[in-house]
This record gives C-alpha cells, structure tokens and sequence, in this order.
C-alpha cells in the first residue's frame, strides 16, 4: 500500500496569516518546501486540491509543484471548465475529481458519478486523451462504482469519512461497505485508492479492505507534523502502512 500526502493544510496555515501577501519576503510555511520533505521521508506521492475559491492552494503552488516533484502529483479538482482547462496546463500524473461546496471546510461526501455521468465523461475523455490518469472520489456505494466503470476511470477514491466518523457497530458497517466497494472496484479491473478522515489510530482498520493501493492522508499528518515535524510525520504514517 503507498500513501500519498495532502499538503492542502500547509497553505491552509500560510493563508491564515499572509492571504493576500504570498509575495512579502516572511511568507510561509512553503507548501512546496513540504512536499519535498514528505517526498524525502518515503511519501509515494503528493496531493494537492486547486479549489476555486483559492481559500488554501493557490494556482502558483501547483505549478512549483509541477515542477519539482519527483513522485507523483495527484490533483484534486471540481469539474469545472477553469480548473479542468488548468489541470490541461498543468499536466498532472494523475488528476482526482471531487465535489466542491463553498460553505464547506473541507471536501465531504463522495462525488454523484452516475448523477453527472455526462458532464463528467466529456472532462475524463479530455483528461485519459492528454495522457493524465483519471481518479473518481466517491462514497462505496454500488452504483457509483458501476458509474465509474462505465466511465472507464482507471481509480475509485473510496471516500472513508463515514467510516472515520462512526463508532461501534456502525463503524463494523462502513468497514464492511468499503470492503465489498473494494471488491466490486477490483473486479471492474479499476484501482482502488480511500482517503478522508485517517489517521494514526484508525488505519490499521483499514488493513482488512482488499486491494487498496494508495491511501491519500492530509489533516491528521499536518496535525502530527506541528508537534513533531513533517518527516518524522509522514514516517510515522508510513510505518503503519501494511507490507
């Protein structure tokens, strides 16, 4: 299983301070800085959401992080006509298209694959003829998975919220809805990647879920990150990761 890192959380603390000011000579921290030491510390990738409010990530971000990392940049994107034309530019290794809702904080729930089917097919066939690996965030749900493989995306993201989120039987039941979404992704021939709400203490739940590749972790890495460093976080993420 790899992981990729979210780095959205970094910008997120540089634009509580300096939005507005990312050119003043003490702006920081870098998100770019970040990648590099997630990258340093074993990270399999980097993630990063472009969203068009621009309340974290900033267009100038990801295209520093086009060029210079060394591993996979993973770009998270709302299927609209600025950011798929942006990702277009861009060329990322893989883009992951998610719903986005302004009054959120953070991306919640899955993306409705079979409600938008058309308007997302025309964005995926741009994205698979310019060469770029196309990701669905979705919840594990039956007809989204069949959604996506009508779609013919190579990646599900199994949105892992509800599980992070629920206790006691109802968590055993999330377990269980992404272990058959998991199945069922599989068997379509579609790589099957989770994210949202891991953290150290829940992954190791995770191990039972079959043919999970990559896991993309953002909040609770930056989290640990401030108390003990970003390299130390990522290994210590890492080093729960089944072998």
């Amino acid at each position: 299983m790899k992981l990729g890192v979210n780095i959205d959380h970094v910008a997120t603390l540089r634009q509580a301070r300096y939005q507005g000011l990312l050119d003043s000579p003490n702006c920081e921290p870098d998100p770019v800085a970040a990648a590099g030491i997630c990258e340093h510390a074993g990270a399999h990738g980097i993630t990063v959401h472009l969203r068009a409010d621009r309340r974290h990530i900033q267009d100038r971000d990801v295209e520093r992080l086009r060029e210079s990392v060394l591993t996979k940049l993973n770009f998270e994107m709302g299927n609209t006509p600025e950011i798929v034309s942006f990702a277009l530019r861009i060329m990322p290794d893989e883009v992951c298209i998610v719903p986005e809702l302004r009054k959120e904080v953070t991306t919640e729930g899955g993306l409705d694959a079979r409600g938008q089917f058309k308007t997302l097919e025309a964005t995926v066939r741009r994205m698979q003829a310019s060469g770029i690996r196309v990701s669905l965030f979705i919840e594990p749900d039956l007809t989204q998975i069949e959604a996506a493989h009508r779609l013919d995306v190579e990646i599900v993201e199994l949105h892992t919220g509800a599980f992070a989120n629920a206790e006691g039987p109802a968590r055993r039941m999330q377990l269980e809805r992404l272990i058959e979404a998991a199945e069922q992704s599989a068997a379509a021939g579609i790589q099957v990647n989770a994210g949202h709400g891991i953290n150290y203490r829940n992954i190791s739940e995770l191990h039972v879920v079959p043919h999970l590749e990559e896991l993309n972790i953002g909040h609770s890495i930056i989290c640990r990150a401030v108390m003990v460093g970003m390299e130390q976080a990522v290994r210590e993420m890492l080093a729960l990761l089944p072998r």
